[in-house]
């Protein structure tokens, strides 16, 4: 059976069951703060689960994208090495929302695999929940048991411990016991040897999990203790890698068609053969694996960077390009062609992959010239530190400062090290590595206290869109504490005029008043699992009491111009550049906004004029706002809304439109496009290979923006005597500046061929090495020339220039002939490091000409003074 007939059996089979099949959900996760990704299949119906939402339809199917870098089996360094783990997996699940319970999760699973999918019974074991002897003293879970003996053998049926058969969604929140189902495809003879029941959930490659029901019953309160929940879930979990292998009869998740047409393009590309030899082989899964997780992350809008989600994704793809690089002998890029052959595969359960193949394309490119550069320059510097040590061990430290500040994978400099007869002081590097994991823990750790309960309200109403203050209460509270922010306290209203963070735009600021005129600042808005929390510093006096609640709104008024503007902004670079113009982005703060689009090239002058114009013009335009809430999803697509790529929509959405500019948008937005006055982009640049980054101000920043360049025009103008022309005063400046420029080079030439026949004179023969150190007063450029043209006319040359440019700065300057560097084994690098502490400085090079700087030329003397060290 394909791939693509595994999935559309089981969503069928689940369909017949009176499940609503639903999309995945994008990968990278919104309103969640505990999560970078969606990590499992209930992820993106965590919101049910709380009692914040309720479901369309009380069953649900479907198979989710999901991504795990760390946790149990899925550190990122180990992906790879076997055969079952991986990034990115699919996820199909069946969901019940206080709706049926065990009995039927239990039958529907059983029928599923050995009727539809006419998997072996006798190859089949399940676990169930043993009871703890912990603080929850949890019973056995023997309706579970009971429910399994009427499908399978008692001696298949076994018990499981807390850590594998109950499964909590966090610290916090909902729970419960679960019963995996796992799989024995070991060969007849393996099985005689050792019983499967003794390697269920001991790693056994061939005896593996598939399948995990979880019921969720128990919520997990902050201090520890479980309470029951008001209704009981189902939450199941079926690795759709894992059931690939077992039902196309193979050994290994990469021997299924999930992965065998990429396996087979990678061979292609680096002219090598899986199965052959194993580094070889893990270089293959490593890369087979890590460009799934990388495009999908892509095409759902998370692009790679330096911090957070984006880090995770860079991180990922760096580990395939160095398994490349290492193991495939590939040193140029060669990732990004994997994409066709994947969007083929997986683009028709995945239409975004299609959507986006571009895109995905050109950002893997651009990273992987990125770090082959950066291989390239690690490799220069673990040169240095090798020529410098005076031991054959190589110090942690240093190693972890080439893995920590440029990006240097240690694996490889361990490597490298072992080849030149080197050893790596491994306990130093991993003691270094755990710092900074502490530093980075203490920093973002937080403790989150339960929600105290004020009032019962099931809905909380956001009347922010006709409202800047309203009298409210106060629901439930929790205190929050974070290294960063200290102690903070999260309000729920039942109603509330704030609107919390989302689709770009900054959650609203305010204040909350009680009768007696005592004020509790609103300092921040966000939403979490489709709840509005507000951030205060101090708890009301008064909890119980009627507040009034007021939104900042001059902050809501700049807020909205931004938002409205970045509406223009997107139609006016489809109509200048083209319709393959697609948001990737964007933050709409009070004082600016800043939008990613898809475009090719970096805007000229013109297009950026004439974006500008259009969106000014839309402005003088005094454009109204016609809004249209909760209306069909389809009805606005057919009206001509905008949908954006990767956003979560409902059945219902609102439509905002300005003219002929149509978007569904939850964001506030101003009454008419008159109210944003002007628009004025700041900068144009590159975010990532195909995407483009505008930065704009409306409104006030604008006033002050053109404020303060006529304050600066006046200012040069007072410089220039008071020209009525400053541009042509400027260019005749610089073009006077460019005169003397091409004068003072033509003097110090001169100076510099002088200062040479004088300084010749002061060469000396020593042991077969015409040495020369002295200071001399020219330019780092002319220092260079004059180094080399003394290189032309002696051999076995050994200079050292030191100058001192200012009372604060010295320079030094090596150059060894390279006959002597290969005789000799004199290094101008290792003589500039080791020199350059004289002058509280430093510096490097290549061991035929190297500099150094500092900030002490009371050195100089003694400088000079050791050189003679390295030839005597």
């Amino acid at each position: 059976m394909k791939s693509q007939e595994i999935r559309a059996t089981f969503l069928e089979f689940f369909k017949s069951k009176q499940h609503l099949i639903v999309p995945s959900a994008s990968m990278v996760t919104k309103d969640d703060p505990t999560l970078l990704f969606v990590n499992s299949g209930m992820a993106p119906f965590k919101e049910y689960f709380l009692g914040n939402r309720t479901p369309k339809k009380s069953r649900i199917a479907d198979t989710q994208k999901c991504l795990r870098v760390s946790g149990k089996h899925n550190d990122l360094e180990e992906v790879g090495y076997d055969t079952y783990h991986h990034t990115l997996f699919e996820m199909l699940g069946n969901w019940s929302f206080g709706d049926y319970f065990k009995k039927e999760a239990i039958a529907w699973a059983w029928e599923l695999l050995t009727e539809v999918y006419k998997i072996d019974k006798d190859i089949l074991y399940v676990t169930v929940f043993e009871g703890s002897n912990d603080g929850d003293n949890l019973e056995m879970d023997t309706e579970a048991y009971d429910i399994w003996k009427q499908y399978i053998a008692e001696d298949r049926i076994l018990k499981g411990n807390k850590k594998d058969n109950f499964w909590e969604m966090g610290d916090q929140g909902p729970c419960g016991p679960c019963s995996e189902i796992h799989v024995d495809i070991r060969t007849p003879e393996e099985k005689a040897k050792v019983d499967g029941k003794t390697l269920v959930n001991e790693d056994h490659p061939q005896v593996v999990e598939i399948w995990n029901l979880v019921f969720m019953q128990y919520n997990r309160k902050a201090n520890g203790t479980l309470e029951n929940l008001p209704n009981k879930h189902i939450d199941t979990g079926m690795g759709f890698e894992r059931l690939c292998m077992v039902l196309q009869d193979v050994k290994s998740n990469y021997d299924t068609d999930v992965f065998t047409p990429i396996i087979r393009e990678i061979e292609t590309i680096t002219n090598t053969k899986y199965r052959v030899e194993e580094k070889q082989d893990i270089a293959i899964r490593v890369i087979s694996d890590h460009v799934r997780a990388v495009a999908f992350s892509i095409a759902d809008g998370q692009l790679p960077s330096n911090t957070g989600a984006g880090y995770v994704i860079r991180r990922i793809l760096r580990r395939a390009v160095r398994y490349g690089f290492t193991f495939l002998n590939k040193k140029k890029p060669f990732i990004f062609r994997l994409v066709d052959i994947l969007s083929k595969k997986m683009g028709q359960a995945f239409p975004e992959l299609k959507a986006q193949k571009q895109l995905i394309e050109n950002v893997i490119k651009e990273e992987e010239t990125s770090f082959l550069r950066t291989l390239e320059q690690g490799l220069l510097l673990l040169d240095g530190i090798i020529d410098a040590s005076k031991t054959k061990e190589i110090s942690g430290k240093k190693a972890f400062e080439l893995y920590d500040t440029y990006g240097f994978p240690i694996d490889l400099t361990a490597l490298i090290l072992s080849e030149k007869g080197f050893t790596l002081d491994e306990k130093g590097f991993e003691e270094e590595l755990q710092k900074q994991k502490n530093r980075s823990r203490a920093a973002s750790e937080t403790s989150t206290e339960d929600w105290t309960i004020l009032l019962n309200d099931k809905k909380e109403e956001f009347i922010g869109y006709d409202n800047l203050e309203a009298n409210i209460k106060i629901t439930k509270y929790r205190k929050v504490t974070s290294k960063k922010d200290g102690e903070m306290y999260q309000l729920v209203f039942n109603l509330t005029p704030f609107y919390p963070e989302g689709g770009g735009q900054v959650g609203d600021k305010g204040y909350l008043e009680d009768k007696n005129g005592d004020v509790n600042y609103i300092i921040d808005t966000k939403k979490e699992n489709n709840v509005i929390i507000h951030f205060t510093k101090n708890l009301p006096n008064h909890l119980n009491e009627t507040f009034k609640a007021v939104v900042d709104e001059k902050q809501r008024f700049r807020t909205e111009c931004n938002h409205t503007a970045t509406h223009l902004l997107h139609q006016a670079l489809r109509e200048v550049l083209g319709t393959h113009v697609e948001q990737k982005g964007s933050a709409v703060h009070s004082k600016y906004l800043r939008f990613d689009f898809s475009h090719f090239s970096k805007l000229t002058v013109e297009e950026l004029r004439d974006v500008e114009n259009f969106v000014n013009a839309r402005i003088a335009g005094k454009l109204p706002l016609e809004e249209k809430r909760n209306i069909p999803m389809q009805q606005a697509i057919e009206e001509g809304a905008m949908a954006l790529f990767g956003e979560k929509y409902g059945d219902t959405v609102r439509a905002i439109k300005f003219g002929k500019s149509i978007e569904l948008c939850g964001g506030t937005h101003v009454e008419n496009t008159a109210d944003i006055w002007h628009f004025k982009i700041k900068s144009e640049s590159a975010v990532a290979a195909g995407i483009r980054r505008i930065e704009a101000i409306t409104n006030d920043a604008v006033k002050d923006f053109y404020f303060d360049n006529n304050r600066t025009l006046y200012e040069v103008k007072d410089l220039l005597n008071n020209t009525k022309n400053p541009v042509k005063a400027v260019q005749s400046l610089q073009e006077e500046n460019a005169s003397l420029k091409k004068q003072v080079e033509q003097l110090l030439k001169e100076k510099a061929s002088n200062l040479s026949k004088d300084i010749e004179n002061e060469i000396q023969e020593i042991n077969g090495v015409h040495f020369l150190a002295t200071k001399v007063d020219l330019d780092a450029g002319g220092i260079k020339d004059l180094a080399f043209s003394l290189g032309n006319k002696y051999q076995n040359l050994f200079v050292l220039f030191a100058s001192a440019p200012s009372k604060e700065k010295a320079l030094l300057t090596c150059y060894i002939s390279k006959d002597l560097v290969a005789s000799r084994n004199y290094n101008a690098g290792q003589v500039v490091r080791e020199l350059g502490k004289l002058i509280h400085g430093g510096g490097g090079g290549q061991p035929f000409f190297a500099s150094a700087g500092g900030r002490n030329p009371g050195g100089i003397p003694k400088v000079l003074e050791k050189a003679k060290d390295y030839i005597n």
